[in-house]
């Protein structure tokens, strides 16, 4: 780093202060650029990370399957597998560092999920002499997660099931589940007719 300073001060008519402000505003410049042209196609105002990296691109790099989105500041760690034509939303956790996460197609994994495959509890409630818990967790094909939803470790959720909003789900739920509440319980069930969708809850 020293050693690029020291040749950009030879080679530049700038300063380093004037580098940084120049850097600055070709970067202010460059934001509004891409949000009036995201407005204009989209109608949508995000954030200028989202403006700057691909969504579509990061899936593929992720190795997702076809028409899979994941959200640029969406977390990913260890063996995360996800289908096609699913959503990962942004602000999400997909945590695979304690065992395959498996995410199945046509999912929507809304912002603020979070999907585990360890945890830490009794390593830090023994003071690190308990080993981390670890366990693969399972989403199946049509699953919607609701925003800020939490799946925990070891955990199946079965294909065509709703996850509320905000629930904590840390039993595994059936297939054409409708799981709410913390911790979730399964209040209902999903009928699904080819694109007819009915819920019907418990009495």
């Amino acid at each position: 780093m020293k050693e690029l300073r020291a040749k950009r001060k030879k080679t530049s008519k700038y300063s380093e202060h004037e580098h940084v402000l120049k850097l600055q505003k070709d970067l202010q410049t460059l934001h509004e650029l891409l949000r009036d042209e995201m407005k204009t196609k989209w109608q949508r105002v995000l954030p200028f990370d989202e403006l700057l990296f691909d969504r579509w691109e990061k899936s593929k790099y992720l190795g997702a399957r076809k028409d899979t989105s994941v959200y640029h500041n969406s977390y990913i760690y260890g063996d995360v597998r996800i289908g096609k034509g699913t959503w990962v939303g942004p602000y999400t956790l997909l945590d695979g560092s304690g065992g395959t996460l498996k995410i199945g197609d046509y999912c929507s994994i809304s912002s603020g999920v979070q999907i585990y495959t360890h945890h830490t509890v009794k390593w830090a409630l023994s003071g690190g002499k308990a080993e981390y818990e670890k366990a693969p967790t399972t989403i199946g094909n049509c699953c919607y997660l609701g925003p800020y939803s939490i799946v925990t470790m070891g955990i199946t959720v079965g294909h065509h099931s709703l996850v509320g909003s905000m629930s904590l789900v840390n039993k595994d739920a059936p297939p054409n589940s409708i799981v709410f509440g913390i911790p979730g319980r399964v209040v209902g069930h999903v009928k699904v007719r080819g694109s007819k969708i009915e819920f019907v809850y418990e009495k």
